[in-house]
């Protein structure tokens, strides 16, 4: 796929999926006004991104501390390799999980499954994280608490 197989028209709805989501009845038909087409038209077309690769995925980014979650803290798990995907999707279904997933350990570092746990107080993550471990009978964690968040912005195409 090359920057030509993009039409203008995908990219300016491009431009306008990655603005605030709006909080209405019927949002996407504000989002094809800003877009200029109708709600059929850009929902067709954003069907067709998706399906010919051009979009992969669509999310929201929540802004946790403006919505009360003032405490988060990454959870680094030494979980057994043969139950590594059955602890994740455990934990991956937690509320108070929103980040899940796997990396490689090192010689000096054995935890291969992380979490991202948030909370309204580092006691409420403390209290998640031994409910998470208990439940999935994981013992061995470390608990990396965020002391200043740096960024907190997606990427942007099409802006030039």
């Amino acid at each position: 796929m090359t920057a030509e197989d993009i039409t203008e028209l995908d990219k300016n709805i491009i431009r306008v999926l990655q603005g605030d989501f709006p909080l209405v009845a019927e949002p996407y038909k504000t989002l094809a006004e800003q877009a200029g087409v109708s709600e059929e038209v850009f929902l067709e077309r954003i069907r067709d991104m998706q399906a010919t690769k051009k979009i992969r995925k669509m999310g929201a980014v929540l802004r946790h501390r403006e919505v009360g979650f003032s405490a988060n803290v990454l959870v680094a798990w030494e979980v057994p390799a043969a139950r590594l995907d059955e602890i994740a999707q455990n934990m991956a279904k937690s509320p108070s999980v929103t980040h899940c997933y796997d990396r490689n350990t090192a010689p000096d570092w054995p935890y291969n499954l992380y979490t991202m746990v948030h909370g309204h107080s580092r006691e409420e993550c403390e209290q998640v994280v031994k409910q998470l471990g208990e439940a999935n009978g994981v013992s061995k964690h470390v608990m990396l608490y965020s002391k200043h968040e740096w960024k907190k912005t997606a990427m942007k195409y099409f802006c030039e």
